[in-house]
């Protein structure tokens, strides 16, 4: 739920105001239910759940020329401090075999200070080093002979792969690429 927490709170958070129709159409535009697994049912869920919790106030809207009645949601002071608690874990956190998290954050990657997305992104490579040096020696214990070592070497080459990315995301955000939360007027 934390993927889709972070979608709908940011969602909700771009659009200022909207409904649970918006904010599923911006989603699946970004192709969530593909990456994510965001379904529109899960949107509308969180949605609902997102404002029992406080973190989003819903407005009924009457029926009127502009559509049907509907409820519409904006985020509050609790919700934006919960989008950046779920944005800065995104970034920070390593989950190598599950990157939907990481993903979703990408989508709200300037919604950050540039520092602090450079220094998140910096945590991020001391816990894929830490991943990687707790899997690559069973890589180098398996038996070569062992087809498994494959899902090993897998999990290793990600780790790398994930490293260089990281490093050149990096880079580039150090290079001023993108205008960040920070450099906006």
């Amino acid at each position: 739920m934390s993927t889709t927490r972070l979608l709908v709170l940011g969602g909700v958070r771009r659009f200022g105001r909207a409904h649970g129709y918006e904010v599923r159409r911006e989603l699946i535009s970004w192709g969530s239910d593909e990456w994510a697994h965001v379904n529109p049912g899960s949107i509308y869920h969180a949605l609902k759940q997102l404002a029992k919790e406080g973190l989003l106030r819903a407005h009924e809207v009457e029926e009127s020329d502009a559509g049907p009645p509907h409820t519409d949601y904006e985020i509050t002071d609790a919700g934006r401090a919960e989008f950046l608690r779920l944005l800065r874990c995104a970034f920070a956190a390593v989950d190598v075999r599950h990157p939907e998290m990481l993903t979703a954050g990408l989508g709200f990657l300037t919604e950050l200070p540039r520092a602090e997305a450079i220094g998140l992104l910096r945590e991020r490579l001391d816990g894929l080093a830490g991943w990687r040096a707790e899997v690559a020696p069973h890589l180098d214990e398996q038996d070569p002979s062992d087809h498994l070592r494959e899902l090993l070497g897998w999990w290793v080459h990600s780790a790398d792969s994930a490293t260089a990315w990281t490093l050149a995301l990096i880079g580039r955000l150090e290079g001023g690429a993108y205008v960040m939360a920070d450099e906006r007027s």
